[in-house]
């Protein structure tokens, strides 16, 4: 009926020949919902605009009222005096609109990060109020939990990429070298990026996850009404754990990833264990190794930040649980990719 209905509405009209009267019976025990009070609005608008005339008979009782409501709501047709170049508009409009909502939740985020410093401030001055409890538990979850996803990610990311960077290399009778594009890479950007994101898919999307359901609950309030402050309670211990695991979990990355690159240079390059030790020494030098460590725990603190303050934004529903978390993936994931980008302008500028 719907298809039709639209065919109906898209017809040209006929030729004018004599105005038409169509009359529609309903019986008093025909039932009708939402859905066909509006399919049949449709068809009497469109047959009213092809020169019909419309009218709707004995229809039951308790489907009048449907119709009369849901005639009130008809969409209206769309305004004829439009703007010039509507899309150029719009799309300013939409873009404006986004710039002013970035600009509010990059102010809400500083105004959050004032208030996670001031906390700390406090434990710092009185450490009575450290809850160490809180602190471990929240160690145990951001870091051994999460080192068989880690590892297991990073020893199959270094065989791909050690696969890969042979596959170029040997045009150039270069293999050895692949030792040295691993090691690199991994020691800079892959080892701390990876554990990175899978913290930041893992860890923080479950801290925005738990506080969110304890705004729901009302925990928070509660919280709050007995003279707890929620950024103390809830938020510190998050962060602190996770500033003090994710450099753990970078070195492990690192160790997992060179690992599975070392396992496909000896089966596939044919390069033994102590000669990819001797190219790797060489390669790694200086600040090599602590350039993706430098990196962690600055990593750390933009996820525990956001996924907390995305916990404490949720709305009391569920829903807003599930879109908060999903928001706390995405812009933990965009921040630590811009910080490790500005990262690498400042490095180069040292020449590290």
């Amino acid at each position: 009926l719907d298809r039709q209905l639209h065919a109906l509405e898209r017809a040209p009209a006929p030729a004018a020949a004599g105005r038409q009267r169509i009359r529609s019976e309903g019986g008093p025990r025909e039932a009708r919902d939402t859905v066909g009070a509006w399919l049949i609005l449709r068809l009497k608008t469109a047959l009213a605009r092809r020169g019909a005339e419309v009218s709707l008979d004995n229809l039951a009782s308790r489907f009048v009222p449907l119709l009369a409501q849901a005639g009130k709501y008809e969409p209206e047709e769309a305004k004829k005096h439009r703007r010039h170049f509507p899309g150029v508009i719009d799309l300013i409009a939409a873009l404006g609109a986004v710039t002013v909502a970035f600009v509010q939740d990059a102010g809400e985020g500083l105004g959050f990060l004032g208030e996670v410093t001031l906390a700390m401030g406090r434990v710092i001055s009185n450490p009575r109020r450290l809850r160490p409890i809180a602190f471990l538990s929240q160690m145990q979850h951001t870091g051994p939990a999460a080192m068989p996803i880690i590892g297991l990610l990073s020893f199959l990311i270094g065989i791909v990429f050690a696969y890969q960077g042979a596959a170029q290399l040997r045009q150039f009778g270069a293999e050895i070298f692949t030792v040295n594009l691993l090691g690199i890479a991994f020691m800079r950007e892959l080892g701390v990026l990876l554990s990175a994101i899978i913290v930041a898919g893992r860890s923080g999307s479950a801290f925005t996850a738990e506080i969110g359901t304890m705004q729901v609950n009302e925990e928070i309030d509660a919280m709050t009404t007995i003279g707890l402050d929620p950024v103390e309670v809830l938020v510190l211990p998050r962060v602190g754990a996770l500033v003090v695991t994710l450099p753990l979990m970078t070195f492990f990355a690192n160790f997992m990833g060179l690992l599975g690159g070392a396992a496909i240079c000896d089966f596939s390059l044919h390069i033994p264990l102590p000669l990819f030790l001797t190219q790797l020494n060489a390669a790694v030098t200086g600040w090599m190794f602590w350039l993706g460590i430098i990196k962690a725990p600055f990593f750390a603190v933009v996820i525990s930040l956001v996924g907390c303050r995305e916990g404490l934004r949720v709305a009391r529903s569920a829903e807003s649980v599930g879109r908060q978390t999903t928001l706390s993936v995405v812009e933990s994931i965009f921040l630590v990719i811009v910080l490790d980008a500005i990262f690498s302008v400042i490095f180069a500028q040292f020449n590290l």
